[in-house]
């Protein structure tokens, strides 16, 4: 008999409910969250037939915690089923929108009884990756509190302090820059930055952690505060100097998390088996790589095909379809850590050749930047998916080759695209039966070029060549 457990978590208790194959209640229980209910959980599930041959499956709304951690130890399948999920189950199950804790446990059991098919196990990812992740999440949060504490300052200084985002307008020298914090916490207010010296600008740039040219940019700085300037009143001024104070004091703390949390990331990161593979791609640093392997994880089996990496990521669109209605759009459902990776690594990978010549591609048939990169970000995807599935190093020469050469009816597969695509003979063979080769400079869609055969739509493009009687790269 299957059993099936369903957890509906709390924040210092846990609901329990086990059912049979049948839907049929076996047990309930309302546990604490601590060691002692963790235990309970166990004896019930023990009493139901667990075995460690044979784990009774887990469902719970959330894939963090401490209960979670001691339940994915133990070798139990556990699956986060997203909250959006479980409610439309529980309408399925509940026109009157009925709700308690105990129901919404058997709703859960129910789910992994019914359909555990669509709701796949959380990854079994191994220690080492689970704490990059840890880290990786903790400084990319801390970078995103250092970016609003930067606007803040912004928006705090436009307000009486012109003279400050003059001087700290270069690209380069944001306001979360040494320069600026060593200086804003010496003359916090647009008057007494007028007083200061080069000396005692000079002074301030060695506290805030400026290490050369000091006297270059003490004068550069001298002459921007020394302008003209709106003032606010000189009581409201002061007061928004000690604002000014506290945000610089926040802003230097959360810059310090961050630089402090990205060596420990990239420390953790090398010293991981895939470091080299994630490496060996363009544009993957020190902080890329290790967001990819947060968010990617280890488990080679989590990912069926690179079409359902680019899903997860959101950087493929959606088709949405129903009768006469067809629209193509973006993901919103999506993993947004992955995908808030996505720009900053195709902007640092077209200054390769491969991802270059894709990116310019894509530009010339008609998509705008963002629409580009995004593009370009779901051809590294499905590059960096291959790599980890054959444990091979990126190779830009068969990532963006020319695979695929039609000439009349002649099809040329040279020998690096077939041992990229075992799919390739296939595709190419079902591009001229089905006359779609394109005779000129405009090219096809790529999932045009592949429909109608079971060929992923991406697996034509990597292989074939840009000409004038070839198939889109």
């Amino acid at each position: 008999m299957r059993i099936t457990c369903g957890i509906d978590w709390a924040s210092d208790h846990h609901d329990i409910a086990l059912v049979d194959h049948d839907g049929t209640l076996v047990a309930k229980r309302r546990v604490s969250d601590d060691a002692q209910g963790y235990q309970q959980l166990l004896d019930l599930l023990a009493d139901a037939g667990d075995s460690p041959h044979a784990p009774i499956p887990v469902a719970i709304e959330t894939p963090r915690g401490l209960f979670v951690a001691c339940l994915r130890a133990s070798g139990r399948p556990v699956h986060a089923i997203n909250p959006l999920s479980a409610s439309r189950y529980r309408e399925r199950r509940r026109v009157t929108r009925a709700k308690s804790d105990h129901a919404d446990a058997m709703m859960l059991a129910n789910i992994l009884r019914t359909d555990a098919h669509e709701h796949p196990p959380l990854p079994a990812d191994t220690e080492q990756a689970r704490a990059i992740t840890v880290l990786a999440r903790a400084q990319q949060d801390a970078v995103w509190r250092r970016t609003n504490l930067v606007n803040e300052l912004r928006s705090h200084l436009h307000q009486y302090y012109p003279a400050a985002l003059e001087a700290f307008a270069g690209r380069d020298e944001g306001l979360h820059h040494v320069d600026a914090l060593g200086l804003l916490a010496a003359a916090p207010g647009p008057r007494a930055a007028a007083r200061m010296t080069q000396a005692r600008i000079v002074a301030a740039l060695r506290r805030g952690g400026r290490v050369r040219y000091f006297e270059h940019r003490a004068r550069q700085l001298h002459e921007v505060l020394r302008r003209e300037h709106l003032h606010q009143p000189p009581l409201i001024e002061e007061a928004m100097a000690h604002q000014t104070k506290a945000l610089v004091a926040q802003l230097r703390v959360a810059c310090e998390a961050a630089r402090d949390l990205e060596q420990a990331t990239a420390n953790a990161f090398d010293a991981h088996p895939d470091a080299a593979i994630y490496r060996s791609l363009p544009g993957v640093g020190d902080l890329i790589g290790p967001r990819l392997l947060a968010e990617i994880g280890d488990d080679r089996t989590r990912f069926s095909d690179a079409r359902a990496l680019k899903a997860y990521a959101g950087s493929s669109p959606v088709t949405i379809a129903s009768g006469k209605t067809h629209r193509v759009r973006h993901r919103n459902v999506k993993n947004r850590r992955l995908n808030a990776v996505g720009y900053p690594w195709a902007m640092a990978a077209i200054h390769t050749p491969g991802p270059r010549t894709h990116y310019d591609r894509r530009r010339a048939t008609g998509d705008l930047h963002t629409a580009a990169l995004r593009n370009t970000y779901n051809r590294l995807l499905g590059c960096l998916h291959h790599c980890l599935r054959e444990g091979i190093s990126y190779d830009d020469a068969l990532a963006f080759s020319s695979g695929i050469q039609v000439v009349g009816d002649a099809v040329a597969v040279n020998a690096s695209a077939s041992r990229l695509e075992p799919q390739v003979p296939r595709a190419s063979q079902h591009l001229i039966e089905a006359k779609r080769v394109p005779r000129g400079p405009h090219v096809q869609d790529d999932a045009l070029t592949s429909r109608g055969i079971n060929v992923d739509p991406g697996t034509t493009g990597r292989v074939c060549l840009r000409s004038p009687h070839s198939v889109r790269a």
